[in-house]
């Protein structure tokens, strides 16, 4: 045999590492192929026995059918979590690949940390810890910042408390990292939302031009206007409620400029500072959300349309709302309270207490009260000697009121054109982004004061712009009440806390008395949580489909339900101490927030009971229409106000 020689054996090996090399090269190029990918959005936390949702975004998906199995498993376990398995749809109607899809009424049995794994179809798995918790501690945040604003009066400090303590619950029970994030995390959230925001500089920018108009004597002049007219505490009350319906289209612009307009004449009429917040905050909400041109009404059609479509449902939603209309006892019965009060004079309660000691007393405010701002400060007082011309006041508020018209037509039509939509009022305010309208009226609003002030000389452009910051100075207070109400609410949506309330009270609910109970979900969510627009975002696509399912075809449950959810929102915000609008009316009335609560409580839960009584349930029940429940509430509410409230004197300044 031929030695094998030493060149061969290497040319050899060569070969064969070639082959070697190239066939795994294959192999590894085979296995490497890409397997579909998903993205998976967990919740932060879930609560125990209470459904949660995960958001499951696709991508690679070409050659899968038009439904994929799915399974959550427990990695301990090994198996399927509740409604954790079943088919996925994940092309649409036209057969075209979703990028997105829900895995909705999932529930984790236990509280702790469990290790979720989610498979769908030949994706990857997708991992992750998701802890659950005792559903009632979702409740404790907004009930602890409520208790403590009403026992300690300190409503900074309470808020605070209810926004560490669902930070805690957020980050795994850690009181220290609770205490950070409630700073770092929510309250720069609540900043950086853009509606909080514009919110924040349209309140700013309005206390700075009330500034300057109160040191430029515009204020002093147009309260000596009108009291030519609003001569007694009676007149400017119902002069103050009268603008607050002419005010409609928004209840944010609403509060501030009837607050902050009406403050100075009914401050010379002896009205008690609570009493003034009152017919500010009776009127805001209750009027804007039922106006047919408001900014509201994009927001309250939009989910109306969006289940309506979603269920396959007949009606157009802008008829649906004007339908709802007449069947939102709580607002229009507010309303109507409002005007009674003013009218016989009759009050009950903490509010009896409060107009008696400011007509008796003079005393506005009550002994050791906070109010929310302060325009009583000796920096925007006009100096004396100095004319007090209304028209310093008139005319930058006209700039503001019509600005916010003029803004909220110009962008609803700009958005109403893109969209290719009709061009009808309707249509053109719906579509409106009013906090663009709200910064523009307001920061107009300032150079309209600052130019006529210093433009007649009355004051240096050095001391408008002294008493322009003054009046923001004087908001501070309460633009730290909002961040941190926004923050809490906030907390209540990583905490669910609106879905554990929704699955406590939903075992309860049947066709007859779905409009009732629904209504008082939305106050309990709306208190809670303190907004309307955010308990109408969470209660819309849970309560529509429930009532279609529960009364198919019938138009009177449907109805009711959705005004139910329309007012009962409200009414939740009017007693909740943490919703911006009650915040609003405070600061604007210069009120101690606690003492505005306390005096507005027993009138917004009197006139809720009622309208459930003569009109939630009897209508839902057939036994009169909505025309007849609201002439009984009416007839209820005068009864009401003649046997228990009680007269308060009459105040007509000397002249």
């Amino acid at each position: 045999m031929r030695p094998i020689s030493r060149q061969y054996l290497l040319r050899s090996v060569f070969c064969l590492s070639i082959f070697l090399f190239t066939a795994t090269g294959i192999g590894l190029a085979q296995e490497a192929e890409p397997r579909p990918a998903v993205e998976v959005q967990w919740p932060a936390l879930t609560l125990v026995d209470v459904d949660f949702a995960l958001t499951v975004k696709l991508s690679e998906t070409q050659g899968w059918p038009s439904e994929v199995p799915f399974s959550l498993t427990d990695e301990r376990t090994g198996q399927p979590i509740p409604g954790g398995s079943g088919q996925l749809a994940v092309r649409d109607e036209d057969n075209k690949p979703k990028s997105e899809v829900k895995i909705e009424h999932l529930r984790l049995p236990v509280s702790g940390v469990s290790t979720l794994v989610l498979q769908v179809g030949d994706a990857e798995p997708a991992t992750k810890e998701v802890r659950a918790i005792p559903g009632w501690l979702s409740l404790l945040p907004p009930l602890i910042a409520i208790g403590l604003a009403m026992l300690f009066r300190q409503v900074i400090v309470a808020l605070f408390a209810g926004v560490w303590l669902g930070a805690v619950f957020v980050h795994g029970y850690q009181p220290f990292v609770g205490f950070l994030r409630a700073a770092d995390y929510y309250a720069v959230n609540a900043l950086t939302d853009r509606g909080h925001a514009s919110i924040v500089i349209f309140s700013l920018l309005l206390g700075g031009m009330i500034g300057v108009v109160a040191k430029s004597g515009g204020a002093m002049g147009m309260a000596n206007l009108v009291t030519r007219f609003a001569t007694t505490s009676k007149r400017g009350q119902f002069s103050s409620w009268l603008l607050g319906i002419l005010i409609f289209f928004d209840d944010y612009s609403n509060t501030l400029i009837v607050g902050s307009t009406m403050r100075p004449i009914t401050d010379r009429l002896r009205v008690s500072r609570e009493k003034l917040a009152f017919i500010v905050d009776a009127t805001a909400a209750p009027v804007a959300s039922i106006a047919v041109i408001s900014s509201w009404i994009g927001v309250e059609i939009g989910y109306i349309g969006d289940q309506y479509k979603a269920l396959g449902l007949e009606g157009d939603p802008y008829l649906v709302f004007l339908q709802t209309i007449p069947l939102r006892f709580y607002p229009l019965l507010m309303l109507f309270f409002g005007l009674m009060v003013v009218f016989t004079r009759r009050d009950f309660g903490p509010m009896w207490r409060a107009e008696r000691r400011a007509r008796e007393e003079g005393k506005l405010l009550a002994d050791g009260a906070n109010p929310a701002a302060d325009f009583a400060d000796p920096g925007i007082a006009p100096k004396e000697g100095r004319p007090l011309r209304w028209y310093n006041a008139v005319v930058p508020i006209l700039v503001v009121i019509l600005t916010i018209l003029i803004g909220m037509y110009l962008d609803g039509r700009a958005s109403v054109l893109s969209s290719g939509g009709e061009l009808n009022l309707r249509n053109i305010f719906g579509a409106a982004n009013s906090n663009n309208a709200l910064i523009w009226a307001s920061l107009l609003g300032c150079v309209a004061a600052i130019l006529m002030a210093v433009g007649q000389r009355l004051l240096s452009l050095a001391e408008a712009m002294g008493a322009w910051l003054t009046g923001l100075k004087s908001i501070v207070l309460a633009i730290l009440i909002l961040v941190l109400a926004w923050s809490l609410g906030s907390v209540c949506v990583d905490l669910h806390t609106a879905n554990y309330i929704i699955s406590a009270i939903g075992g309860w609910l049947n066709p007859a008395l779905l409009p009732v109970l629904v209504f008082l979900i939305s106050a309990v969510v709306s208190f809670a949580t303190g907004t309307s627009w955010g308990t109408m975002a969470i209660l819309f696509p849970l309560i529509i489909p429930l009532a279609h399912n529960m009364a198919p075809g019938q138009e009177v449950i449907m109805l009711g339900v959705i005004s139910s959810v329309l007012a009962g929102s409200v009414w939740g915000d009017h007693c909740s101490p943490i919703s911006d609008t009650t915040i609003m009316s405070s600061m604007a009335s210069s009120c101690d927030h606690i003492d505005h609560v306390r005096t507005q409580l027993p009138y917004a839960l009197s006139i809720g009971f009622i309208g459930m009584l003569v009109g939630d349930l009897p209508t839902a029940f057939g036994l009169w229409n909505e025309w007849v429940a609201l002439l009984l509430g009416m007839a209820v509410i005068t009864g009401m106000l003649f046997l228990f409230g009680k007269k308060v004197d009459e105040y007509k300044p000397p002249t």
